[in-house]
């Protein structure tokens, strides 16, 4: 089956093209050759290259000829931008925080990876529940929230490596919190093998929190949603409990960004 398929029967059969070529371009992880596009999406070489000289007037596509290859162009970052800017991750994860604070009775935040921080786009405060330093905008270091960790140990390895290439990257790390790569690789493997993140006291003494890693349509975290609760009140068997409806919270999240 193809990656992307273009509908046998459209009325714009030109638009769905483009918008097929530039979904597939997106979930690459590099340009690829218009031979691979051809195969993946089923488009006659004609058409093909029209639609991909089209993009690459408009600043869509850009071609490599020195590899022959295709990649995104600046105008599609543009659109990406712009995207970011009207900051739908946040509106649509707020009224899922709110529904899953209700529900839980404790404080959950919705946050996105930037560098090596992460940055808070919604807070949403359980009543009678102590106040966080997680407000909305607020930039914390990954390594130390239950929120960075779930999107680091999602991310594919070289990724990983590439956020943290060298000695430089864990300059000032809190005490606690891992200090080399091979500290943080550790960390990522117990996430992984635990299913879901946490972190208790590293933010705030006394509090900990729980997280899972919301994906993208292709498959990439581009968030992670928190439960943050005092850790003296809540034993192994609520954690779980937390986790699971984190987990079911997450999966609507994804599914309202259009993942399927």
């Amino acid at each position: 089956m193809p990656e992307t398929s273009v509908p046998r029967r459209s009325a714009a059969p030109a638009v769905d093209q483009a918008l097929a070529l530039l979904t597939f371009l997106a979930r690459q992880r590099g340009p690829v050759t218009a031979g691979a596009l051809a195969a993946a999406l089923d488009i006659p070489r004609a058409s093909l290259y029209r639609q991909l000289a089209a993009l690459t007037d408009h600043g869509y596509v850009v071609h490599l000829p020195e590899e022959g290859r295709y990649g995104l162009g600046v105008a599609a970052y543009e659109l990406s931008s712009g995207f970011s800017r009207q900051q739908p991750l946040a509106r649509l994860g707020a009224p899922v925080l709110a529904a899953l604070v209700d529900r839980v009775g404790e404080s959950a935040h919705l946050a996105v990876l930037s560098g090596r921080d992460v940055v808070y786009l919604v807070e949403e405060r359980a009543p009678r529940r102590p106040p966080l330093i997680t407000d909305v905008g607020v930039r914390l270091p990954a390594l130390a929230t239950a929120t960075g960790r779930a999107i680091l140990a999602a991310l594919p390895d070289a990724q990983i490596r590439a956020t943290y290439p060298g000695r430089d990257a864990f300059a000032g790390v809190a005490p606690g919190l891992p200090s080399s790569y091979r500290a943080l690789k550790e960390l990522v493997r117990e996430t992984r093998g635990r299913g879901h993140a946490q972190e208790d006291g590293e933010v705030t003494p006394g509090l900990a929190s729980v997280a899972v890693a919301v994906r993208d349509h292709a498959g990439w975290p581009v968030a992670a949603i928190a439960v943050t609760f005092a850790a003296h009140r809540v034993d192994a068997a609520r954690r779980e409990g937390l986790v699971t409806a984190l987990e079911r919270d997450g999966a609507e999240l994804e599914r309202r960004i259009g993942r399927r």
